[in-house]
């Protein structure tokens, strides 16, 4: 068989040893493989790399990935959807291994609706794809944020400050949760639940009264005053979606007008997502490597691999790409036990 790859959207620790394994496995049954560069632009523009054992090997370490990636949507120009589908053929494959979140695999999904032979490979830093319990990334991104935290403490206990932690989270709070609460973090806010600034001070001020003149904040780039996202631009992209950036800023403002404690701000950003992975996400990648290979193999497309308890499974794509998976309400009480 002759099977092309790709990876979509943001960078992703853990995507390197995904195309590892898809290659190891494939050439153990005698497949071929194209690697389809920089995304869905790539299938648009018929641009592509050689796969072999040799181009993967000594790639499990590495972050980002070796195919490259953009934010492209095909369904955004007829045009361009045609030519995807044109190079699906002339590049003779018999498959498509798509990597990535909500919008690379909805993609994916509209693509075998219109005849291709897709599977899917789920790659989300925001852990929110709702048809796998986990994805490789994540565990890299929340033990990044933790070191973060660890490090801010020293500095907001020396300083006697109020320090607001910006870490990513469009629409699901989970990196905030779990390396907020991890970290030790006082607060943790998060898209779910928008932000009341008024419970968030006065758990600061009782801080103060009790002799803890320090307090760490971790809010999600998604989390919200009211119902307004706090945006870096009014830009929209391929898919659709504002860029967001700012809620750091925009609650420390708040906090320090309010309480009259000095406060700072730091926005991880992009070191999130850089870097090499945990052994957590590259042994999880090699597992949907073999599997969206194996679903190839048995000629059963239109599938995502994922990971339920500890087992690898296969759901269907349109499910996996359905509906976010949030932070529930029962996971952010947990939470507030630690608050203060």
């Amino acid at each position: 068989m002759r099977v092309g790859v790709l990876t979509g959207g943001g960078d992703c620790p853990g995507l390197n040893p995904v195309i590892a394994a898809i290659v190891r496995k494939g050439l153990l049954h005698d497949c071929e493989f194209v690697g389809i560069t920089s995304g869905w632009a790539g299938l648009i523009d018929n641009k592509t790399m050689p796969l072999t054992r040799k181009s993967v090997s000594g790639i499990l370490h590495r972050g980002g990935t070796i195919l490259r990636t953009s934010r492209t949507n095909p369904y955004k120009k007829e045009d361009d959807r045609k030519k995807a589908i044109e190079n699906f053929k002339k590049m003779g494959l018999d498959a498509l291994i798509a990597i990535g979140g909500e919008d690379t695999l909805g993609v994916a999904s509209k693509l075998h609706k219109d005849g291709l032979n897709i599977v899917g490979v789920p790659k989300t830093i925001d852990n929110d794809l709702s048809g796998t319990d986990c994805t490789f990334g994540f565990d890299t991104a929340t033990n990044i944020c933790v070191e973060a935290i660890d490090r801010l403490h020293t500095t907001a206990e020396s300083h006697n400050r109020v320090m607001v932690v910006e870490l990513m989270g469009r629409h699901a709070g989970w990196i905030a949760l779990q390396s907020g609460l991890a970290g030790g973090a006082d607060i943790v806010l998060i898209p779910e639940v928008p932000i009341n600034i008024e419970e968030v001070c006065a758990i600061i001020k009782k801080r103060h009264e009790i002799g803890k003149d320090f307090s760490i904040i971790a809010v999600a780039e998604g989390a919200q005053f009211g119902d307004k996202e706090i945006l870096q631009t009014q830009e929209l992209d391929a898919f659709g979606h504002v860029r967001l950036g700012g809620i750091g800023q925009k609650l420390a403002d708040e906090i320090e007008k309010r309480t009259g404690f000095e406060t700072r701000v730091t926005v991880l950003g992009h070191v999130q997502r850089g870097g090499t992975p945990t052994a957590f996400d590259r042994f999880l990648g090699l597992r949907f490597g073999v599997k969206a290979i194996e679903l190839v193999l048995a000629k059963d497309f239109g599938k995502m691999v994922s990971l339920r308890g500890t087992e690898i499974k296969a759901v269907p794509l349109q499910e996996a790409v359905s509906k976010l998976r949030t932070v529930p309400k029962e996971m952010y009480d947990f939470a507030k036990i630690f608050f203060g």
